[in-house]
């Protein structure tokens, strides 16, 4: 695979960017590699700078669940761009959103519009603070919810795969206000949300983790968090920038039946543009400046092609059957994949909800963050090498989800498959 032009622009970005890349984990530093720069895409298909095709399992990271340039997502921005690109003034594309979103998931009264997931979750926790009078947040080991200081504890996704311990430049007297516990451990949850002493704010979780790769939660842990922050009077914040409008419409809290105070989100509800909203109780939104004394603001918020853009996205996600095709399908390439891995007696173990999983390379089950911590990461990169030089786009770290988008044809999964048990009999 001629892979020439990829090379020089890594290259010549390595003198311009730091790392030739603009987020961490596409270096591809932790499967071996270098990466490959993507040209265009369509459908399940992106397609680098030399010409070669991938079946894409990437989706951006998520947000492209109907595929790469769905026709009712470009015709949107199309529309939107002839009438601007960004106004700093609302309009009614904001409106007709917020109304689809709050409409979606069953805990969001009203709805803020922000430009990313990290400022999303940042914001929120700020709301959270303010509405409390308190400090400290809780969240679970492994999980990760942006780059904001105060997330930067024992979290995942490029983290873990780049082995940084946390991150130089966040204070300590950030740091401090944040508590990192085992996720799906019901007894220290319990233990820590009890103690009085601990100032606590918040929990913040991600209802389905998937940045220390997809690991599901207990049944009796998410009851148990949802239990005893109501209780405490402590406000609960669901993580939703992946599992929101990815697992089913209205979100991981519609398919489990468990309502957060506050939601975040991202991805998908931008259509594949950048965005990023917070939302929840109208007694704790009401807190944000203007109406209330928490501040946040931001000069793209709202922008409209974002809001274009996602609004056609969830249009298409609202017809009749669209989830239950999509898991379907995620489902079967799923058991095949196991298959498969047994056949060759390839040591592995696949977490999947929904459309997004993730294959470790581990002896027994993933369950937290210490036991996806046994994973192999050297044969996860040779995986990825090779699937890659066989047509195959997967995540480049083994902490990462593969998502299945409505795109992705029983063909495409098919010549996955295949390049799976090719390369499964030589691990």
């Amino acid at each position: 695979m001629n892979t020439a032009k990829s090379q020089a622009l890594f290259a010549q970005a390595q003198k311009l960017i730091p790392g030739g890349v603009n987020s961490p984990v596409r270096a591809c530093k932790s499967v071996g590699c270098d990466p490959r720069f993507i040209a265009k895409a369509a459908g399940s298909a992106i397609y680098d700078v030399d010409g070669n095709k991938y079946v894409d399992f990437v989706c951006s990271w998520g947000p492209m669940i109907l595929g790469h340039n769905h026709p009712a997502v470009v015709e949107a921005i199309k529309k939107a761009l002839e009438n601007g690109t960004s106004f700093g003034a609302p309009s009614p594309l904001e409106v007709e959103l917020a109304e689809l979103v709050t409409e979606a998931l069953p805990s969001v009264d009203m709805v803020r519009f922000v430009s990313s997931g990290t400022e999303a979750t940042m914001s929120a926790l700020r709301l959270a603070r303010g509405y409390t009078g308190k400090k400290v947040v809780v969240k679970f080991d492994g999980c990760y919810h942006g780059h904001a200081d105060s997330f930067l504890v024992k979290a995942g996704s490029g983290l873990i795969t780049l082995g940084i311990p946390g991150s130089p430049g966040v204070p300590d007297d950030i740091v401090k206000n944040t508590i990192s516990i085992p996720y799906n451990n019901v007894e220290v949850l319990e233990k820590t949300l009890r103690d009085e002493s601990l100032d606590i704010a918040c929990v913040i979780m991600e209802p389905v983790a998937a940045n220390m790769g997809v690991v599901l939660p207990k049944p009796e842990f998410m009851q148990k968090v949802r239990a005893l922050t109501k209780e405490l009077g402590i406000v609960l914040i669901f993580d939703e920038v992946i599992t929101g409008f990815r697992l089913s419409y209205g979100g991981a809290q519609a398919k489990f039946g468990i309502m957060p105070d506050l939601t975040c989100l991202g991805k998908i509800i931008g259509g594949g543009l950048p965005v990023g909203a917070y939302g929840g109780k109208k007694e704790i939104m009401k807190q944000i400046s203007p109406e209330g004394p928490v501040y946040q603001a931001g000069t793209l918020s709202g922008n409209p092609l974002a809001m274009a853009a996602g609004a056609a996205t969830l249009k298409e996600l609202k017809k009749p059957g669209f989830y239950e095709t999509l898991d379907a399908k995620a489902e079967k390439f799923a058991q095949e994949l196991t298959a498969l891995a047994k056949k060759y007696n390839v040591q592995a173990t696949l977490n999947r909800e929904g459309s997004v999983m993730t294959p470790f390379f581990a002896k027994g089950p993933v369950t937290d963050f210490e036991s996806a911590m046994t994973a192999d990461t050297d044969k996860y990169g040779l995986y990825y090498r090779e699937m890659l030089n066989r047509g195959v786009y997967l995540a480049p770290s083994q902490f990462e989800g593969a998502f299945i988008s409505a795109a992705h044809t029983e063909a495409d999964l098919t010549k996955t498959l295949e390049a799976a048990e090719s390369v499964f009999s030589i691990l």
